[in-house]
């Protein structure tokens, strides 16, 4: 039995990108998951700051059907997700209409260029159309260590990181750390749900 744990995100800049594949790394280190990442189309004629070999490829909404657990990032646009991510959710009534995402595991996770650029509220907002989908939401329990230490992003509600003005910012090792700890715990909680771990 295989977990799909679909990492659905949106990034200009390569900063959400990073955390993608560092959540992505984390999922697949769990035995019998497999991390499905994904992007979503610009919704402006401007080309994307993102180079096209860098690029998840374009989600497709069957991906979310098939998918075992969604993890959706967003830089911080205002306190809010961007606008070509809510877009994309905005055409999913369909498979709002069918229950076809209900008790799948959801989590989310968001970038922004300063420390109180909006990020918690951008994770909540994100969360909205995944819990009227019917997701359950997981977050970050403050049993993980550097949820306490961090000085740069981090949050319980899901992971964030600090880019500040750095033309390619790394993530900090606690951002690394709680990118990690939300992939994992998602996964875990997509195999139990699947039926496939009886504890975890």
């Amino acid at each position: 039995m295989t977990c799909k744990v679909l990492v659905l995100y949106y990034s200009r800049d390569g900063n959400t990108r990073r955390m993608a594949n560092q959540i992505a790394r984390a999922i697949e280190g769990v035995q019998g998951c497999e991390a499905v990442l994904r992007t979503v189309a610009e919704i402006t004629d401007s080309a994307s700051v993102e180079s096209e070999n860098l690029r998840a490829p374009e989600i497709e909404k069957a991906e979310l059907r098939n998918a075992d657990a969604l993890i959706v990032g967003s830089p911080t646009r205002f306190g809010n997700m961007a606008a070509p991510l809510k877009h994309f959710f905005d055409t999913t009534s369909d498979l709002w209409l069918s229950g076809a995402m209900r008790d799948k595991p959801g989590a989310v996770f968001t970038s922004s260029s300063t420390m109180h650029g909006g990020q918690e509220s951008t994770l909540l907002t994100m969360m909205l159309p995944l819990l009227h989908h019917g997701m359950v939401m997981a977050g970050i329990p403050y049993s993980e260590h550097a949820l306490h230490t961090t000085q740069s992003g981090g949050t319980p509600y899901g992971a964030s990181q600090v880019s500040g003005n750095s033309p390619i910012p790394n993530l900090t090792p606690d951002e690394k750390t709680l990118c990690s700890a939300l992939g994992k715990r998602v996964a875990l909680l997509a195999l139990r749900l699947k039926g496939g771990l009886d504890d975890y």
